[in-house]
């Protein structure tokens, strides 16, 4: 099933005005002067990865192609640019047929990158590649900010299951984001329905103190949610005393009790305890399931405990300190007139500071050793070097304004897997170092 064609309260008609009204005055100057049909192209890249981070990781690429397809102009649309004078009559009338028409290439979703690599490159027109500037960068820098969070977190769980479990603490569509992007960054499940609803993302989730507090005994919670939910179902055993919960939780479920959860304390004393209690139980199978604003460092620090599952929140909907990618969208080349056969030329905006680009129109190619490990990020203006035509990284998303880069979510989780498998064993360190790869211009 595809879950984008369901038209979802997660959803909206139109993705038009997801953007900076300085878009929208450049595309008036642009027409005006004659130069908004120039074939031009944009891209996307960052010059840096945030502090300490060894990769990034692309996450979002679907949704940009759902954006870039919504991006529409309906009369509500319309009539606000009108009544709010953002543009003038002219350019209201171009929006009004606007249909992206060109075509976008990309880092597959998943992937990872690194300072200058080409994420994603947007050629057409100028007026309407660069009106789609905000959007992506909006959907990227967020989305790759948590899938990078999550892939630092998958990692450190070393084969553990991991349970985004964020919604409470962002924007409720901010929350349906992060889980998709948390999936494709390692994560196994999430708490919110609605990014179960529509990604087709594994929903897990029992029970609050909430639900303990309201009962007079603890034992008469935990025997309503066994009658409800079955035995399989997941205790939450640190409301009051941990230790009398795990054993009234065994009492009532038996040895098939699914897993218990901890959420508070010493998580790695307590976990010991809690297995080595379970055991003697002669509840053996029964899991643990770990919570209480884990982030990666947390998680590698209970390496050693007998944990099964770790919940994540807050650090992951906030890429564990650092939010966004600090992705930029830039024009790199353009043609001197809007005829069809005009040449692109290279352009780039010239810094003292750090914020110079290198213009044209660029590939990129990710070479490797003798034994199939990454040892750099090629990126490149002129023709690609032969031995590096099989690993270029850029792939066709949509051609001529449609898009056929669309694919499930479970092949971008599968392919962030692969990819980071392929880089150097320093990646994976959370320790602070610069990028595991160099990025090599040719």
């Amino acid at each position: 099933m595809n879950t984008a064609d369901l038209g979802l309260p997660v959803d909206v008609p139109s993705t038009a005005l997801f953007t900076d009204q300085y878009e929208y005055t450049m595309v008036q100057a642009a027409l005006k002067a004659g130069t908004a049909d120039r074939r031009s192209v944009f891209e996307v890249f960052t010059r840096r990865l945030p502090g300490g981070r060894r990769y990034g990781v692309v996450a979002g690429t679907g949704r940009v192609l759902d954006a870039v397809e919504n991006f529409r102009f309906d009369a509500g649309v319309l009539g606000f640019l009108r009544e709010q004078r953002i543009v003038d009559e002219p350019t209201l009338e171009w929006l009004a047929s606007y249909r992206f028409s060109g075509d976008i290439w990309g880092y597959p979703e998943g992937e990872v990158y690194f300072p200058g690599s080409p994420l994603m490159r947007v050629e057409g027109s100028f007026a309407e590649c660069v009106l789609l500037e905000t959007v992506i960068l909006s959907i990227l820098n967020h989305d790759s900010a948590i899938a990078a969070a999550a892939s630092r977190m998958s990692a450190a769980a070393g084969g553990r299951r991991l349970i985004e479990m964020g919604a409470r603490r962002t924007h409720e569509l901010s929350a349906v984001a992060s889980a998709r992007a948390a999936y494709v960054g390692g994560f196994d499940s999430t708490s919110d329905l609605a990014a179960g609803f529509r990604y087709a993302i594994p929903t897990v989730g029992t029970s609050a103190h909430a639900f303990t507090l309201l009962h007079d005994s603890e034992r008469d919670a935990f025997r309503a949610q066994v009658d409800s939910l079955g035995r399989g179902t997941t205790l939450l055993v640190d409301t009051y005393d941990v230790t009398e919960a795990v054993r009234t939780a065994v009492e009532i479920a038996g040895p098939e009790l699914g897993a218990v959860r901890i959420d508070s304390g010493d998580l790695l004393l307590v976990a010991h305890r809690v297995r080595q209690q379970l055991d003697e139980l002669g509840a053996q199978n029964t899991k643990i399931v770990v919570t209480s604003d884990l982030d990666e460092y947390a998680i590698a620090s209970l390496a050693a405990a007998p944990v099964d599952a770790y919940g994540v929140g807050t650090q992951l909907v906030t890429g564990s300190g650092h939010p966004t990618c600090s992705m930029v969208y830039k024009l790199v080349a353009r043609a001197r007139s809007a005829e069809p056969d005009a040449p692109l030329e290279p352009v780039a905006k010239k810094s003292l500071g750090a914020k110079s680009s290198i213009g044209g129109r660029k590939w990129a190619a990710r070479r490797v050793d003798d034994e199939g490990v990454a040892e750099a990020e090629v990126v490149g203006l002129g023709p690609v070097p032969a031995d590096l035509v099989e690993r270029q990284l850029l792939v066709e998303l949509v051609k001529g304004g449609e898009v056929i880069g669309r694919e499930p979510l479970e092949a971008a989780r599968q392919r962030h897997i692969t990819a980071r498998t392929g880089l150097p064993m320093s990646a994976i360190q959370l320790s602070r170092g610069e990028p595991v790869l160099p990025t090599e211009y040719v």
